[in-house]
Order: C-alpha cells, then sequence, then structure tokens
C-alpha cells in the first residue's frame, strides 16, 4: 500500500495545543505513515501574522519535539516569496513524494468556504481532503461545495491509501476550545497562555516577549 501522508497547513500564529492534538487524533484514526505541518508565508484569506515566518518556525518546531518523525515541521511556504496558494503547495509536495497519497487537512469552516480558494477544484486532483470535525459541524450550503463533495466522500480510510486522490473524509478529532486569535488576546491584555500552547512554545514566547501588547 502507497504511503499515507497528511498535510495542515496555517499560520500558526502561534501554534498552540487545538492544532496538535487534532494533528494526532488524525495520525491515529488514517495510521498516517506522516504529518507534515506547513507554516503559511503570506495568507491569502486573513491578515498578517502578528509574528514573522522565522519565529513562527521556531516555535512550530519546538512545539512538535518528541513527535518526529510522525509530526515533521515542513518550510516550503515560508521559503516561497509570494501569497501561500495550497494548490501550488500540493504540486511541489507531488514533486518531494511522488508515489505517496496526499491528505490536506482541513477544519469545517474552511472546508465550507473551498469555493473561494485559488484553484479550488484542482486539490481534489491532487491530494485526499481530511475535513477535522468538530460535533457541531453542519454540512455546507454551497450547492456547488455540497455536490463536489458527494461525488467524493468516503467513510473508509482504505479508499485514501487505495486512490490516488479526489476522496473527502470527514474525521471527528478533540475539540480544545482553543484559537490562535484567543492566545493573541490573552497575551496582549498581559494575561498567561500557559497550557493553551506547549510548554516549550510557552517558554520561548515568555523568553522573547512575543504577542505582547504595543
Amino acid at each position: 500500500m502507497s504511503r499515507l501522508l497528511g498535510l495542515l497547513g496555517g499560520t500558526f500564529d502561534p501554534v498552540h495545543n487545538g492544532h496538535l492534538r487534532a494533528a494526532l487524533d488524525v495520525c491515529e484514526a488514517g495510521q498516517l505513515d506522516q504529518l507534515r505541518l506547513l507554516p503559511c508565508h503570506i495568507p491569502p484569506h486573513r491578515q498578517t501574522p502578528r509574528v514573522d515566518a522565522a519565529t513562527r518556525l521556531q516555535l512550530l518546531q519546538a512545539a512538535i519535539h518528541g513527535e518526529e518523525p510522525r509530526l515533521v515541521v515542513d518550510d516550503r511556504e515560508l521559503r516561497r516569496d509570494a501569497v501561500s496558494y495550497t494548490v501550488d503547495t500540493l504540486h511541489s509536495l507531488h514533486l518531494d513524494f511522488p508515489a505517496a497519497r496526499l491528505c490536506l487537512l482541513l477544519g469545517t469552516d474552511t472546508f465550507n468556504g473551498l469555493p473561494s480558494w485559488h484553484r479550488w477544484r484542482e486539490l481534489g486532483e491532487l491530494a485526499h481532503l481530511v475535513v477535522m470535525q468538530r460535533p457541531d459541524f453542519s454540512a455546507t450550503d454551497d450547492p456547488v461545495l455540497a455536490r463536489w463533495m458527494r461525488e467524493r466522500r468516503t467513510e473508509d480510510w482504505t479508499d485514501l491509501r487505495a486512490e490516488p486522490f479526489g476522496r473527502v473524509l470527514f474525521q471527528p478529532v478533540a475539540q480544545l476550545g482553543i484559537s490562535a486569535s484567543l492566545v493573541r488576546q490573552r497575551l496582549a491584555a498581559g494575561r498567561s497562555a500557559r497550557y493553551l500552547v506547549p510548554e516549550p512554545v510557552w517558554q520561548q514566547i515568555q523568553q522573547q516577549q512575543l504577542y505582547a501588547a504595543p
């Protein structure tokens, strides 16, 4: 059977325990061979990250220490001095891992907004989509996306190893109620973010005085 590589992108501004717990849930459920975390350089759908790319990369590497090689930080988007379009990243990964099955991990809100993405239909021609499902998830009301999903949906992880791309699978994950914006807000207000982020990340945030109120 082909190798199954998970891909989780984001600004990770900063990385927090919600990111990592969901990543591990998907790793275990799908028995992934590896999950690659891809920090975004210039996000097309949100504001510029508060912290520079080099620091976010450093925090992410500290966060996964001890989980390698199951979790790996992939900095290819940070090395591109352009908007971080996922379709371009998937093309790049195919060159590096031509025999692997790629599984793009998305949150439920992100998945529902997929038609706003750059060349979004091509994503299903390059990878499988794994939607990290929260308990209160409601299916998309976009008829185009709903029709596109129905033709591809599966409940069986073995389909993702057997087929090269194009499947959509919904995977329940632990919901910790943590967001990067919540962490930033607490830090800007002078409050602690301990236990919301991995301890090595918290130590570096303190040492470098990151995300403090201006």
